[in-house]
Formats: structure tokens, C-alpha cells, sequence
């Protein structure tokens, strides 16, 4: 997803769900903020840089790709935008390509419920980065948050659904790898990332393969995952936008105390109803961004501007505090509730007895101020672990491979 579901959505969604529209405006901005923490970003202001959601694509091309840095890629993208639906999934295939597999996103899952346990009681920096993640298990299903060319390749069998019933047809996409010409929906023209075949290439990272069509709310689409055996997949976004849209709700309502509990399934479906037309209308309008839409929803509902994301707005706060302070500011709380999903992610990754997140500790039990993702914190040789891990994250012809 992007900026016009992650915040102008988002903040929507979290009006509806009984905030005020201060608290609305933390909620979005902590969402869209997900996907501008970087590394570069903590540098400037000074942060940890284990708080990370995020890389830059400068910051992945220069990235490692041996097991520590494979470990690192996962622990961000898997733990803010493509959480894994089931850590257990019974799957063919060798323990390399099983673990892969299991790290494949989508919705409704443990860890999208353990995601809003986890941001309970801890304040609207924590609300919205489970909003990001939420919203990212719909609009990024199928895909994971690990470079892997056998399951996050794509083929040439890709297209664009378009009308309905007698009036539907289907063309198919052309892919382009240009990072300066816009995509183009009148056309089903998009840009993908290169195909490479290397397994475990950073352009086989999560969605790259299908370009930025998982992000549009509009799209509609057949296509054939790596990882699926040639049977065909379809993604119809307008329905899972709206269902993620009437989750948020859920879960905000859960989070803010007037539900009494949020389960995997959660939906808020009738609060939403009053506006269900007026939104559908938003997330099936070809466009390339809806922010002005959801922008406009936003202020009919509050009846109060809804300012720009603005990414600098709290970094003077943070880069004057006191070093005791710190924490007690917007962004020290959003990096505290940050580095506390990524540890429990990360932790639930490993005690399924998978290491491409590498190994870790929870966070909410042992405290600090950062993952501590070391062996010996867990009495584990750190010898034994990197073996370990070298099996899983080495080079595979698994199932499914092949060229798009």
C-alpha cells in the first residue's frame, strides 16, 4: 500500500473508530511513518538503528545478501509489510524451500492478532504501525518478506481484470523496468523489478516481480506465483482494501477499549456501512493515488483539515531531548513500539524453528532498548545457529522457479 491508505485511510479509519482527530492524526502519521523509518532516516535524528522498518532502495542495493544480511532484510519486511500468515503451513518440498513458504504473507492470520495484542495499552505511535501492518497482510497476500526467487517470481501469464460480468475483459500487462516513466492503468503498463536469478537477489524481495499493482486499489488481476505449481491466482484489491479498511476499525476500536477483545477475523462492518458506497467508489477509481479522495472523506467526517504528511515534523522534537527524554517524545515512542513488533515477530519467526529471521528474544519480556537477534542470548552456540541458518538461506532450485 501507499501513502493514501496508510495515512489519509488510515486516519479515516481511526476517526470512525471513536478518536478524536488529534489522536487520528498520530495514528496515520505513525502508519505512514513505517515506510519512511529507514536507516538513513534514525541516522539524521539520531536514533537506533535497529528501529529500522524499512530500507531505502540505495540502502537495499548496497545491502549483503550472506545469511546475516538475509536475516536483517527479513526481520524489517517481514515484520511491518509482509507478515507471515502461518508459520506452520504443511507444504511440499525441503526444509530451505519449507521455510521460505512459510514466510508468505496474508491476512487473518496468529501474528495479525498477536500484532494488535502487542500495540495494546502502548499509545497511538504503537496503533498505528499494527494499522501498516494489518493493512499490508491484504494488499500484499501471496508474497514474502524475504528475497526468494521460487516465491516471489512472477511469469509472463499476468492480467489486468477489467469491467464485470458480460462487460469483463482481460489484457495482459506488460512489464516495463523503468524508474522514471509513471505506470500507466489505461494501458496496464507497470513497472517490476528485473528479473534475476539469483535466489536470493533483492530484486526477488516481496513484491518486486508484480511491480506496484499489489499498492493500487483499483486493480484486479490473474496471475501465476512462483510458488503456486502453474495454478493461477486472482487479486481483486477493491474487495481486500475494503476488508482491511473495515478491520482497521476493528482493531482500533479493540485498541482504544470499546471492543472486548480482536480476533484474527475482526471486522467492524457496520460502522463502515453508512460509507461503504462512497468508499468503494474510492478504491475502485483508476488512479494512481486516492489520497486526495480519502483526504476529502477524512474532512467531511472530522470536519477539520487533515494536514500533509509532513516527515520532518518530529525530529527536532526528538534531536533536542535530553538523552532521558528521548523516549518520552512522538518518535521515541513510535521507535519503542517499532523495535517491540520487530522482536516479536522476529521471536515468533524463530521458535517456529525457522532462522531467516534469525534468532531472537522477546523484547516485552526481556526489556532493553533494542533487538538483541544474538545466539548466545538464547544459549544457543553461536556456531550452531549460523550452521543451522546457512541451510535455510542458501541458494535453491525449489519448486516452482523459473523466468517471467
Amino acid at each position: 500500500m501507499q501513502e493514501d491508505f496508510h495515512y489519509y485511510a488510515t486516519y479515516c479509519a481511526a476517526f470512525l473508530a471513536g478518536h478524536t482527530h488529534e489522536e487520528s492524526l498520530e495514528i496515520c502519521y505513525s502508519a505512514q511513518l513505517v515506510d519512511l523509518c529507514s536507516r538513513s532516516f534514525l541516522r539524521r535524528i539520531g536514533g537506533p538503528l535497529t528501529a529500522a522498518t524499512t530500507q531505502l532502495q540505495l540502502e537495499l542495493m548496497d545491502a549483503r545478501t550472506d545469511m546475516i544480511g538475509l536475516q536483517d532484510i527479513t526481520r524489517i519486511w517481514a515484520s511491518f509489510h509482509f507478515l507471515p500468515r502461518d508459520l506452520y503451513a504443511e507444504v511440499r518440498g525441503g526444509k530451505r524451500y519449507r521455510n521460505k513458504y512459510r514466510l508468505i504473507c496474508g491476512p487473518c492470520g496468529s501474528l495479525a492478532a498477536d500484532t494488535v495484542e502487542t500495540a495494546k495499552g502502548k499509545g497511538l505511535p504503537a496503533a498505528g504501525i499494527a494499522m501498516h501492518v494489518l493493512a499490508d497482510t491484504w494488499a500484499h497476500q501471496y508474497f514474502a518478506g524475504t528475497p526468494s526467487l521460487v516465491i516471489n517470481n512472477t511469469y509472463t501469464h499476468f492480467y489486468e481484470i477489467l469491467g464485470e460480468g458480460p462487460d469483463r475483459t482481460d489484457r495482459q500487462i506488460s512489464f516495463r523496468h523503468s524508474v522514471t516513466l509513471p505506470d500507466d492503468p489505461e494501458e496496464s503498463k507497470y513497472t517490476n523489478s528485473v528479473y534475476q536469478s539469483s535466489e536470493n537477489h533483492v530484486m526477488n524481495l516481496g513484491h518486486g516481480r508484480a511491480g506496484h499493482l499489489p499498492d493500487y486499489s483499483f486493480a484486479r488481476y490473474r496471475y501465476l506465483p512462483a510458488w503456486g505449481g502453474y495454478r493461477e491466482l486472482v487479486k481483486d484489491n477493491p474487495s481486500d482494501y475494503m476488508h482491511a479498511f473495515c478491520q482497521m476499525v476493528a482493531a482500533l476500536r479493540y485498541l482504544k477499549g470499546d471492543l472486548p477483545a480482536f480476533a484474527p477475523d475482526s471486522f467492524d462492518e457496520d460502522t463502515v456501512k453508512p460509507y461503504e458506497e462512497r468508499i468503494r467508489t474510492i478504491l475502485t477509481r483508476r488512479q494512481l493515488s486516492a489520497s486526495e479522495d480519502w483526504k476529502a472523506l477524512g474532512e467531511e467526517l472530522s470536519g477539520r483539515p487533515v494536514e500533509a504528511f509532513d516527515p520532518e515534523k518530529y525530529q527536532e522534537e526528538y534531536r533536542s531531548a535530553p538523552e532521558e527524554e528521548k523516549a518520552g517524545t512522538f518518535l521515541g515512542r513510535f521507535i519503542q513500539a517499532a523495535m517491540t513488533q520487530k522482536s516479536m515477530v522476529t521471536n515468533r519467526i524463530y521458535a517456529s524453528g525457522n532462522m531467516l529471521a534469525g534468532v531472537s528474544v522477546d523484547l516485552r519480556e526481556k526489556g532493553g532498548k533494542g533487538l538483541q537477534d544474538l545466539a548466545d542470548l538464547t544459549g544457543q552456540a553461536a556456531e550452531s545457529a549460523l550452521e543451522d541458518l546457512a541451510t535455510q538461506v542458501a541458494d535453491t532450485a525449489g519448486p516452482g522457479g523459473g523466468k517471467a
